[in-house]
């Protein structure tokens, strides 16, 4: 979904049919409120146009000022952005607030990561393990974060895992017929094993990933991979966290793909407060 999309998906379920009855019979028509959205956590931040399009959906006519540009790391009590306008801009505040923290947490998630890679070859990715409906955002915010993206969907690239290794006896069969089809088209193989590592590299992958392998067999399947294919890359995943991925990353892969980065990343703390 769009940034739009989702917007107009998240005020509808906040407003349904009677609207914000608090503000309704709490606030003024004619009040004009001033405010700002300040971090009360350091953190990266991801999702400053998107609150103003939730400002701007519910009260057109109010003005937003994004003070921190997306993907620039904060302190707290650091203004993102500044708003004044009628009493929608208590409607829109949980709203805008909702899509500013996980965004932003997402990009400082990401941010923790890559800097603990920093030095090394390894690039962090994503995967897509995402919020139904959120991805483009939360790629976005990935982004942010100095990290890269992995494949956006089923459609956009080959990634055999597991399941069709159990499925699909002729791998090199399938992935020659994927080639013809859409040349163009990056195919990754996983493997779990040095057997599937082999079989990875015969049947013509781009990409190996290695997943959920302990540091030892990950270690000799890096080396197995650079000294038969050098042109192919390597990818690890499964079980990474902050304490390990340093170590991982100085094995020598070229990409870590982490789903925690998406689908468990705490909220960036931050408030709307008005003057």
């Amino acid at each position: 979904m769009t940034a739009k999309e989702l917007i107009r998906a998240a005020l509808r379920e906040d407003l349904q049919s009677r609207g914000d009855v608090t503000t309704q019979f709490f606030v003024p028509k004619s009040a004009r409120l001033r405010g700002a959205i300040i971090a009360k956590a350091a953190g990266v931040v991801c999702g400053g146009e998107v609150a103003r399009q939730v400002f701007r959906s519910v009260s057109p006519s109010c003005r937003v000022a994004i003070k921190t540009r997306d993907g620039r790391a904060v302190k707290p009590g650091q203004v993102i952005l500044e708003v004044s306008g009628g009493p929608g801009l208590l409607i829109a505040e949980r709203t805008a607030l909702n899509f500013l923290q996980h965004l932003s947490g997402v990009a400082t998630l990401t941010a923790r990561y890559v800097r603990e890679t920093k030095g090394t070859r390894a690039k962090i990715l994503d995967t897509r393990k995402t919020l139904p409906g959120w991805r483009e955002l939360e790629k976005y915010a990935v982004r942010c974060g100095g990290g890269v993206n992995h494949r956006v969907g089923l459609y956009d690239a080959v990634l055999l895992k597991d399941n069709h290794w159990a499925l699909n006896s002729d791998v090199s069969a399938a992935v020659a017929r994927v080639r013809r089809r859409y040349p163009k088209m990056t195919v990754e193989i996983e493997a779990a094993d040095m057997k599937q590592v082999e079989r990875a590299l015969e049947a013509g992958a781009g990409i190996v990933l290695l997943d959920n392998m302990p540091p030892a067999l990950l270690r000799r399947a890096i080396h197995f991979i650079r000294r038969t294919r050098p042109l192919v890359r390597i990818e690890i995943s499964g079980g990474v966290n902050l304490k390990n991925v340093r170590a991982l990353a100085r094995l020598g892969p070229d990409r870590i793909s982490i789903g925690r980065i998406t689908h468990s990343a705490p909220a960036l703390d931050m408030s709307l407060e008005i003057a």
